[in-house]
């Protein structure tokens, strides 16, 4: 029997989000059920109901970064119980046979990761559809565990903003006396601030804003660096041992290039989108590189969330009603939220 679910649609690219009513899978032996508690509006949630990353599928439900309680659970599932409070980050499934899904890496599935919404449902037709709803069924392997100290409204950016930045911090190697620059304060940035400074490392925020730099270090940096002043730019050159980049639109990478150590890495999770003309030079005679990284795999998202749980990070968020959203996407499009907007789901 499938689940009558509510949720806000985007029905075309240009309209507004509105009520709509849609069926949730029946249960599945493996299957859990989740009461959404709350949901966070990331930019690609914007992104892609407005088709600006190819053709999107209509209606969307939008919403990756979900919170909830289970209310159900199949015959066959093992890792939870009812009452449980569990996670859905931006994927629901992958092929579970090539290499990377072997190794967890389902961010990485080499025939394509089956999306949380905006995507076709290969196994059982029609679309997926995600977070901005009151119920959701996934399969168990793609749902993780959220540990009980952290506040479930500010845990909700971490299925995807915290293990955004959690990933590249985790493969290269992020580590106490390691100099580590966040290039941009917004949703993604201010979790690379917080989850840097409890691995142990020297966080340097670089920004166009002083205000927000003031931001940075209360929320872990050691020290700020405004990219519009050449000068401290040129201080800065050649001290970061790891940059992770959130800027999300196309730009100059080159001055960044100049931050880095010999042998260092810039890592771009931001800017899904051709960047201006890199010049090569500078990363030849320092042996540098330029790299990229999208969120993680189930794994690694549970040892994210396990992370913030020991260390109590969680993100800064603004709760808002599910008549807000629509609002709120124009607000995250103009950086006006410090710094993600979460969907209080009791006001659907």
């Amino acid at each position: 029997m499938t689940f009558p679910a509510k949720g806000f649609a985007a029905l075309n690219a240009t309209s507004p989000l509105v009520p709509f009513e849609f069926e949730r899978r029946a249960l599945e032996p493996t299957d859990v059920k989740i009461e959404i508690l709350y949901s966070g509006i990331c930019h690609s949630d914007i992104h892609q109901a407005r088709s600006e990353w190819g053709p999107a599928l209509y209606p969307m439900v939008p919403g990756h970064e979900i919170i909830g309680r289970v209310s159900a659970v199949g015959t066959n599932v093992t890792k939870f119980k009812i009452g449980d409070i569990a996670g859905v980050g931006c994927l629901v499934d992958s092929c579970r046979s090539c290499a990377s899904c072997g190794e967890g890496l389902e961010n990485y599935c080499e025939k394509g990761m089956i999306g949380t919404y905006n995507c076709a449902d290969p196994k059982r037709g029609g679309l997926n559809q995600g977070g901005y709803s009151d119920i959701i069924v996934v399969e168990e392997r793609f749902v993780v565990k959220v540990p009980e100290n952290l506040d479930i409204k500010g845990a909700a950016p971490l299925l995807c903003a915290g293990i955004t930045m959690f990933s590249p911090l985790r493969h290269w190697k992020a580590a106490p006396g390691m100099t580590v620059g966040i290039v941009g304060l917004g949703g993604l940035g201010h979790m690379g601030v917080k989850l840097a400074h409890a691995m142990g490392c020297k966080v340097v925020m670089v920004t166009t804003s002083p205000e927000k730099g003031a931001d940075a270090v209360k929320l872990g940096a050691d020290a700020v660096v405004v990219s519009k002043d050449q000068s401290a730019m040129a201080a800065a050159a050649g001290t970061m041992d790891l940059i992770i980049n959130t800027i999300p639109v196309t730009h100059d990478v080159n001055p960044y290039i100049n931050l880095l150590k010999r042998d260092a890495t810039m890592v771009v999770v931001g800017a899904i989108n051709p960047v201006e003309a890199v010049n090569t030079g500078a990363m030849i005679m320092g042996r540098k590189r330029i790299a990229g990284s999208v969120i993680g795999g189930l794994p690694e998202t549970q040892e994210m969330l396990d992370f913030c749980g020991q260390h109590g990070i969680v993100s800064e968020v603004e709760v808002i009603g599910v008549n807000q959203i629509n609002e709120a996407y124009e607000r995250t499009i103009k950086s006006d939220v410090r710094y993600r907007f979460v969907i209080d789901m009791s006001t659907l």
